[in-house]
């Protein structure tokens, strides 16, 4: 199986205080350990979408998503189109920049788990990484909205849930650590 990744970077942070992509924590970004991340897993290539701020990132594809105040939403769909017409993979990895505690051992996990939609899971709740058989992507791409991003369709359809609350921890960097 080819895997891409895709990295959803590109919101403006407004609780944070800012674009969380370029953040530095434990001295180094989390834009650039979200691309770590997925490479580690085995994910080639990997895009990452930016949009409130935008910069240089290494190992991957940047892709600028100039209407990223649609929501995650968009910047999903810019993913899936990249990953649909730029690469020969067979699914999609996504996971969020803000999710620092997210692990290449989760992502291979996800990756591992046979299933063309399979989410990882905290206990009882889904989050990231989500990885999305490519029969799953244009139908994504043509209703995914707002800030609800996947969520609405996962839930509608036949997914695989892996538990990764052994090797990952999906807490969102909400706000700014003081």
């Amino acid at each position: 199986m080819t895997v891409c990744g895709v990295v959803l970077a590109a919101g403006a942070g407004t609780r944070f205080g800012g674009p969380k992509a370029p953040y530095e924590h434990h001295g180094q970004r989390l834009v650039d350990r979200a691309v770590r991340t997925l490479r580690e897993a085995g994910c080639d290539p990997v895009y990452t979408i930016l949009g409130a701020w935008e910069g240089q990132v290494e190992d991957c594809l940047v892709i600028v998503n100039h209407g990223w105040e649609e929501g995650m939403g968009s910047s999903l769909r810019i993913g899936l189109k990249w990953a649909r017409a730029a690469s020969d993979a067979d699914s999609a990895v996504v996971i969020l920049v803000d999710q620092p505690g997210i692990t290449a051992d989760g992502v291979r996990r996800v990756i591992d788990t046979p299933g063309s939609l399979v989410q990882a899971v905290y206990g009882d709740r889904p989050g990231h990484p989500v990885r999305i058989g490519k029969e799953h992507w244009q139908p994504l791409i043509d209703t995914v909205a707002d800030d609800t991003g996947a969520r609405d369709y996962l839930a509608a359809h036949d997914r695989v849930l892996v538990d990764v609350s052994d090797v990952c921890d999906d807490t969102d960097m909400d706000v700014r650590p003081v």
